[in-house]
């Protein structure tokens, strides 16, 4: 066979390589491959609580599955995964009554020292976003702040914002009460993206400038939240003992 024959049969197959990667839902060669970097893996099955575990404690308490759904009871904690993650692409869905607040936290850092995982990790927010109930230290529910002012939800604490930080930029893409949403949430190196019900509605570049101007005006400056890391735990928000939430359907592919 000629030189120019072949050469011609390569370009061909470099063509076909290329076209079949633009049929993709990404886009170049690139994105092909990354596409078979990883594999789900189910964190959650809707019938055991293996691989999970109360943040900063053994063994898991206070979380049960119900209807296939993994729900707190109020008595536990957080509940974080036994692993740590670094880049991946995290797919769940879940819901919450009336009134209610809670989140998923990633690159959670789980040591003594650091009481709640919170302080360590950014959250992507579940909340009532239209009629969430405040309370005081005993339970009771509060309509005023101790100034006496309204107590309502900022921008930055609506369902789908990394809580307190970036707002979720469709504030109409969450369900109502009681409904089924879904979740995802991808890092990759420091690029986050929070999705909501198919929506990308928080894109970020974690320890950029722009976060870095945010850190300085909100709660997280004197906590390890402030100091930018590359991996950690994930963990399912326990709220408070008057705040229920269901998860299921919880899946992760690492980048």
């Amino acid at each position: 066979m000629r030189k120019n024959e072949i050469f011609a049969g390569l370009v061909v197959i470099l063509v076909g390589v290329s076209s079949l990667a633009a049929t993709l839902p990404f886009s170049g060669t690139a994105g092909l491959f990354n596409f078979r970097k990883g594999k789900w893996v189910t964190l959650f099955d809707g019938k055991t609580i293996a691989g999970w575990h109360n943040y900063n404690k053994e063994g898991v308490t206070g979380w049960l599955v119900e209807d296939g759904a993994l729900t707190p009871d109020g008595t536990g904690g957080d509940l974080v995964t036994d692993k740590e993650y670094e880049n991946f692409d995290l797919e769940f869905e879940f819901k919450i009554p009336a009134g209610s607040n809670s989140g998923i936290l990633y690159k959670v850092v789980e040591k003594p020292e650091i009481k709640r995982t919170v302080f360590s990790a950014p959250e992507y927010q579940i909340i009532d976003d239209k009629a969430y109930v405040w309370r005081n230290p005993e339970g009771e529910p509060i309509t005023v702040d101790a100034q006496g002012m309204k107590l309502k939800l900022k921008e930055g604490q609506l369902t789908g914002a990394n809580y307190d930080m970036n707002p979720p930029s469709d504030k109409a893409a969450a369900k109502a009460v009681g409904e089924w949403n879904t979740g995802r949430i991808v890092v990759n190196k420091d690029h986050v993206e929070h999705y909501l019900n198919g929506k990308k509605v928080v894109d970020y570049l974690y320890g950029g400038d722009e976060w870095k101007t945010l850190l300085a005006k909100s709660k997280f400056t004197e906590w390890p939240y402030a100091t930018p890391h590359a991996k950690g735990k994930i963990a399912l928000q326990n709220h408070n003992a008057h705040e229920k939430v269901w998860f299921r359907n919880i899946r992760i592919k690492e980048l």
